[in-house]
């Protein structure tokens, strides 16, 4: 049976419960948009508009929609086992999966435990880094540090590590043991105390204020430092060349754990399997989820070191922890088709030849009078709008209401184009396409862009 645009819109008045969104919008407004297809990259809703999908999903569909191969490979495992835990069991597709990805890793992360989503990814690697030092005799060792900013989940224990205060405040009090460090957003970096100097200088300024914190806190305390490739909340910060590689000698120097959360970078996003890779810095943990299965099915995982495993793979040792659809079947049979049509078609190749012209041709936007800054990499960007363009005076927060959710959201959706207008932290339009598309699909999302922009500045 085929519900009509409006049965829909009642039902989901009636009990659907939007994930990140205001209720209102359905209870008191005219309703949310329905997505009914997807191909490529675009969508089409439910009264037939197509639209350019500029964020693939949610950072996720990364081999874009549509894919039968995908939607097959789901099919063909369903029929022979649909379903069986990894509790004590184990099945072909997770082997072989776990395997798959072990490979890929970079140096010693060869062990993945399976998840169904990103914050439980970014839980397990919490849990595990505090177990590994209880078990290697250092107790005290539960402390966890992250950026400003920063996203990392929203289960108690991720949330503990999510650098958000207003994403907290309503939960508190939350997991104890996380602390906050400045984050790498260069254009704003005055604004976090760095006195000025090159963009190099302000990596190293940044990684020492880990150091910082570490001593402060007492390195007898501190478990793992938590860091994104590029940092998502905010606008796609990426890492100050040498700052990761700085990051990893403090940590060897005070025995802290580096956790890769990698649940937006991973898997082509940046233009290598890992964003690790891509910054050439050796990790402890990675943490992935999305685009996997190109958000085909269900699945996330934590990858785990040599080094940290050992403890766990002898005598009584156990890590009492896990998810009943970790590892799901469908998922990883899903996950290894997606890994074979990235080899096929070059995904990480296409992202790695057309990223400077993504930029470049994004870059255009900054002769308009409301963009400030442009920043990313791979298929990753951030716009970063401002009231002053000399000064990067920023909008207030009442400005910013009015500008992001009372206009551009709805006047970039109905111009096509389905990408995020972002507050946690200074307003941005942020865009990660599927990996499949080239130079004139960019020129497609930067018009689209220009003449939305264009009239915000002529509202405000």
């Amino acid at each position: 049976m085929t519900r009509t645009e409006p049965e829909l819109q009642q039902m989901a008045r009636d009990h659907l419960w939007m994930h990140f969104a205001r209720q209102s919008v359905m209870t008191e407004g005219p309703g949310v948009p329905i997505i009914v297809k997807g191909d490529g990259h675009h969508i089409w809703d439910a009264q037939g508009k197509k639209y350019f999908d500029g964020l693939a999903g949610l950072f996720v569909v990364n081999a874009g929609h549509g894919r039968q191969r995908l939607a097959q490979a789901a099919a063909n495992q369903a029929e022979t086992l649909a379903f069986f835990p990894l509790w004590s069991y184990a099945h072909p597709a997770a082997i072989e999966l776990a395997d798959r990805i072990g490979s890929l890793a970079p140096g010693d992360l060869n062990h993945v435990f399976f998840s169904t989503g990103g914050g439980e990814a970014v839980e397990t690697a919490f849990k595990l880094a505090k177990q590994y030092f209880k078990l290697v005799g250092k107790p005290l060792k539960h402390k966890v540090i992250s950026r400003a900013i920063a996203y990392h989940g929203t289960p108690q224990g991720a949330l503990a590590i999510t650098g958000l205060p207003g994403m907290k405040a309503m939960f508190e009090p939350v997991t104890p043991g996380g602390f906050r460090v400045p984050n790498t957003n260069y254009y704003r970096a005055a604004e976090a105390g760095f006195a000025g100097g090159t963009e190099e200088e302000f990596g190293v300024w940044a990684a020492d204020r880990i150091e910082e914190m570490i001593v402060f806190e007492g390195p007898e305390t501190v478990a793992a430092v938590f860091l994104e490739p590029v940092q998502n909340s905010g606008g796609c910060f990426p890492p100050p060349p040498g700052y990761f590689q700085r990051v990893r000698e403090i940590c060897d120097r005070h025995d802290v754990l580096l956790v890769s959360d990698e649940v937006i970078c991973a898997f082509g996003r940046l233009g290598t399997y890992f964003g690790a890779d891509a910054y050439g810095y050796q990790p402890d943990m990675i943490t992935f989820a999305k685009a996997v299965t190109s958000g085909y099915a269900p699945l996330g995982g934590t990858i785990v070191s040599d080094r940290i495993y050992e403890p766990f793979a002898h005598g009584q040792a156990s890590f009492a922890h896990g998810y009943t659809f970790g590892g799901h079947p469908v998922s990883a049979a899903v996950a290894l088709e997606n890994l074979d049509l990235f080899e096929e078609e070059g995904l990480l190749e296409n992202v790695r030849e057309n990223s400077p012209v993504f930029r470049s041709t994004l870059e255009r936007l900054l002769d308009l009078p409301i963009v400030g800054d442009v920043r990313g990499d791979g298929y990753f960007f951030g716009i970063e709008l401002v009231k002053d363009t000399a000064t990067r005076e920023t909008f207030n927060e009442d400005e910013s209401e009015r500008l992001l959710r009372g206009f551009l959201s709805q006047a970039l959706y109905e111009a096509g184009l389905y990408c995020r207008a972002d507050d946690r932290g200074d307003p941005v339009i942020q865009l990660a396409p599927p990996l499949t598309i080239g130079p004139a699909e960019f020129d497609e999302i930067e018009q689209i862009l220009r003449g939305v922009l264009t009239e915000a500045w002529s509202r405000l």
